[in-house]
């Protein structure tokens, strides 16, 4: 099992960070495999909506987004964690994982996605929502832990003294170890679930 873990903060040893190393600790006790990597510091553009990628199976702008594919591919499991400016996740992020998604054209069934948030006080719902649909259009399956899965914490360090928290960020991690180790069961036995071919419509008659 390999899980690929992204952080969205520009502050690589903030809050989200520390719920992250609390969710990479039981991930390294179950014998997955687990990688991090930074985004929320990069300078990521976001998509110009040219499909350049239908062509040539990657995106236009050379950045992390392509350094990051292979490795998405390669994943069993993928948790985004972001902090919430204005009850929704840093732009950086956003504007990575709309263009990871949208330039990888491999499939990503039943590979299984994770978000958590972190904030002051508001905002952490919205923001877990917003994160979420990246893996529900993709038929991902979403992992959850013991509540929504949100740390509070402001200044650096915070994160360390809610207990509640990081007890979810252990809970996510062993239930999402559970529900990868499932999964590769499931694909052994029975195969992906059948897909039909896509039906494209919009809404102008």
């Amino acid at each position: 099992m390999k899980v690929l873990m992204l952080n969205g903060s520009p502050h690589q040893n903030g809050n989200t960070s520390i719920a992250l190393h609390e969710m990479e600790k039981i991930f390294r006790q179950e014998g997955v495999e687990v990688e991090i990597i930074h985004v929320g510091n990069k300078d990521i553009r976001g998509c110009i909506g040219c499909r350049k990628c239908a062509e040539t199976g990657k995106c236009v702008f050379n950045d992390l987004v392509n350094e990051t594919a292979q490795k998405f591919q390669e994943c069993d499991g993928l948790v985004v964690g972001s902090p919430v400016y204005y009850a929704s996740a840093n732009a950086t992020l956003v504007a990575f994982l709309t263009r990871l998604f949208y330039s990888t054209r491999f499939d990503k069934t039943m590979k299984v996605g994770a978000s958590v948030v972190v904030a002051r006080r508001g905002g952490l719902s919205a923001t877990f929502d917003e994160l979420n649909k990246f893996f529900t259009i993709s038929g991902m399956p979403v992992a959850s832990g013991q509540y929504w899965n949100s740390v509070h914490g402001q200044m650096p360090g915070e994160a360390e003294q809610d207990a509640e928290g990081l007890q979810g960020m252990r809970t996510l991690a062993r239930n999402m170890t559970f529900l990868m180790r499932g999964v590769a069961l499931a694909k052994e036995k029975y195969g992906l679930p059948e897909r039909e071919p896509f039906t494209r419509m919009n809404f102008v008659r």
